[in-house]
């Protein structure tokens, strides 16, 4: 038990350096523009999608999170529709877990969600909205131009 009170500890003390630096950062400041994002989500999405001029459009991003949907190729027999998870998985976290509160009302997200929920399962829509997000926060990198790799002060 004292291991596990010392780790929630130490858990506590980086959540709150990593908070922190969501709070500063101008590439995280503008992440949390969006929706559902926080500073804690907002600093895994920037450092894992890191400089965004690197992707010639926002479909890199999606792929680079491993949103982006296999298709059927010659040497394998998987069915299309299965996500690639080829990308990063924080990332893939951090979006989708941003992605979870477009399923509230208040979301600006809510009647995208609402349309996909009727055709599709709960977890594939929010998938999808999963990738409309990370289209945004490349989107709003490549606006924050070269703040957004600044340090944070």
């Amino acid at each position: 038990m004292r291991q596990v009170q010392r780790l929630t500890e130490e858990i506590a003390l980086l959540r709150g350096q990593i908070v922190a630096i969501g709070a500063k950062q101008p590439g995280c400041k503008a992440l949390q523009q969006l929706y559902g994002i926080g500073p804690l989500l907002a600093v895994a999405i920037w450092e894992e999608l890191g400089d965004c001029r690197r992707f010639s459009n926002s479909d890199d991003a999606v792929r680079h999170a491993g949103l982006d949907v296999t298709v059927w190729s010659s040497d394998g027999k998987r069915t299309r529709g299965h996500l690639a998870k080829q990308g990063s998985s924080v990332l893939r976290w951090a979006l989708y877990e941003a992605s979870v509160y477009a399923a509230r009302p208040t979301s600006p997200d809510y009647p995208y969600y609402c349309h996909l929920r009727q055709r599709l399962e709960a977890h594939i829509a929010l998938i999808t909205v999963a990738r409309k997000l990370a289209r945004r926060c490349y989107h709003t990198l490549r606006d924050v131009g070269d703040a957004a790799l600044a340090p944070a002060a």
